[in-house]
């Protein structure tokens, strides 16, 4: 059936809440995009007149098809080079979604996606839509073909799992600046000492190229392992300008909620490195150098005021 207007303008006032849920189901903002577009031909497919609650039939369709996603994307991550992370959203990207709670903001972070990519497909749904979006179970389970117990049951196991996967200390605006100030001059310093002292003793950094930019496929782990690591990052080397095309342009930013080293050359993000930051210092390093899951990013950071560059790498 075709389709009214009023159909179209109900899909598109769910459309940023269906991008959100999927992009922290799949880690993957293009992927959660293709999704959403999925989810609108089921929508335009559908006879409409009969849908009772149409935000209920639209997460419940988009949800299976990420859970179809998540299979599949399983067994191609198998064969991914090197280390897998998501694709970082930038700050105002509207695919965060909600960040009115301290839980809202921290699902969408690099720390918890990363402890959601162990958790079976069932358990992330459940989590996403509890925790993230304030979905009572009874939705949940009508959502995902489960009873109400068992909703909970898998929620409750769920989050303790990613509460033993972090110790994510939040930090405003202006705090996230002054941790990436404060890191930039301890890893251009050509010293190894200030680095490892801001960072704690089990420290890891880790970088995703995707195959196509050369990152470690092992993590660096361990205070001094990450700071000689980052150190030599930051070390000016005329292969690394012809790597990326240019002298990076080097910003403090924020990236899903975290601090977060934004290197843009000729105005296209070549880098982003997500710092997590707890209480005994920068515990983590994830660096996407990944051009396919920098696209997004560069047409967000075009649209941003990022203000004046702290410095030129390389």
């Amino acid at each position: 059936m075709a389709l009214t207007l009023d159909d179209v303008d109900r899909f598109e006032a769910a459309r940023p809440r269906l991008g959100a849920i999927a992009y922290r189901l799949l880690g993957s903002a293009s992927e959660a995009e293709d999704v959403v577009q999925e989810t609108f031909l089921r929508w335009q497919a559908a006879d409409v007149d009969r849908v009772e609650v149409p935000e209920a039939w639209l997460t419940k369709v988009l949800t299976n098809l990420c859970l179809n996603q998540l299979t599949s994307a399983r067994a191609r991550r198998e064969t991914y080079v090197g280390q897998w992370l998501p694709e970082p959203l930038l700050a105002g990207d509207p695919m965060l979604g909600p960040a009115d709670t301290a839980e809202q903001r921290e699902s969408v972070s690099f720390a918890v996606l990363a402890v959601l990519e162990r958790l079976s497909p069932g358990e992330r749904a459940v989590y996403v839509l509890r925790e993230a979006f304030g979905y009572p179970h009874r939705e949940i389970a009508e959502i995902l073909d489960l009873t109400e117990a068992a909703s909970q049951q898998i929620f409750h196991r769920a989050k303790q799992h990613v509460a033993a996967g972090k110790a994510r200390t939040e930090v405003d605006e202006a705090a996230a600046r002054r941790v990436v100030e404060e890191f930039l001059a301890a890893a251009t310093s050509g010293r190894t000492e200030p680095l490892v002292r801001l960072l704690t003793q089990d420290a890891v950094s880790i970088g995703d190229g995707g195959g196509k930019i050369p990152a470690r496929a092992k993590a660096f782990e361990g205070a001094l392992a990450v700071a000689k690591f980052l150190r030599g990052l930051f070390r000016p080397s005329k292969a690394k300008r012809s790597l990326v095309g240019g002298s990076p342009e080097v910003y403090a930013f924020t990236a899903n909620g975290d601090p977060a080293v934004v290197a843009v050359v000729a105005g296209r993000v070549v880098g982003v490195m997500c710092l997590e930051v707890t209480a005994e210092g920068i515990a983590g390093f994830r660096n996407q150098v990944n051009p396919d899951k920098l696209e997004r990013a560069t047409r967000r950071w075009a649209a941003s005021d990022h203000g004046e560059p702290l410095l030129h790498a390389f």
